[in-house]
């Protein structure tokens, strides 16, 4: 079981993004404060769980939480501020859009820029250990892979209604044999389809 609080003091939002390792789209990221009785037995790391829960995660989340938010960097800030900058920008941008101002914010991963003068703490794997981190997890993948089924109308050789951008075989093969889109990120370097990458 997940667990509630990192801290007990202040009113604290969980942040996650979604899209880091992606070679198109725009990274996503969000932010979630939660009650402090809130539990779910389902709720986890987003990575671990199948569309199918995570969409029903998602309606349980925007339904109970006490604030949530969704925001993210397109590709062309990607290529212009790097994939690290960008994901902490989104981060930011989430937790600006809550309508409760969070006093204290846990972050997955283990770095962060700081949000003004709000503490943070930074946690490895965060995801997987509180509930508004796997929260946030859940809402940044789900907004992501909708918006990325959209734009794959556009693109369908790229198959980005199944790979969501990430750098499958197929995806590889087809910026090397195709080019970039206006979706994709020019910074990133596209390997050898034979290689197997795994998603973020």
């Amino acid at each position: 079981m997940l667990l509630a609080r990192y801290q007990h003091e202040f009113i604290e939002a969980g942040c996650d993004e979604a899209g880091r390792g992606c070679l198109a789209g725009p990274v996503f990221a969000a932010a979630v404060i939660l009650p402090h009785d809130f539990e779910h037995p389902l709720l986890n790391d987003s990575k671990q769980l199948n569309e199918d829960v995570r969409y029903r995660l998602r309606e349980e989340i925007e339904n109970n939480a006490i604030a949530h938010a969704v925001a993210w960097c397109d590709n062309l800030e990607i290529d212009k501020i790097n994939i690290l900058n960008a994901s902490f920008l989104a981060m930011h941008r989430a937790i600006e859009k809550l309508l409760c101002v969070p006093q204290f914010l846990i972050i997955d991963g283990n770095r962060f820029n700081k949000y003004g003068a709000t503490p943070h703490a930074c946690i490895i794997e965060g995801d997987g250990k509180y509930f508004s981190i796997a929260a946030a997890s859940i809402l940044a993948k789900t907004y992501r892979d909708d918006y990325m089924k959209q734009i794959a109308r556009e693109h369908p050789e790229y198959n980005w209604h199944s790979n969501k951008g990430y750098p499958t075989i197929a995806h590889r093969k087809m910026v090397l044999e195709l080019g970039h889109t206006p979706y994709h990120r020019k910074t990133f370097r596209v390997t050898s389809p034979q290689l197997r990458i795994f998603e973020d």
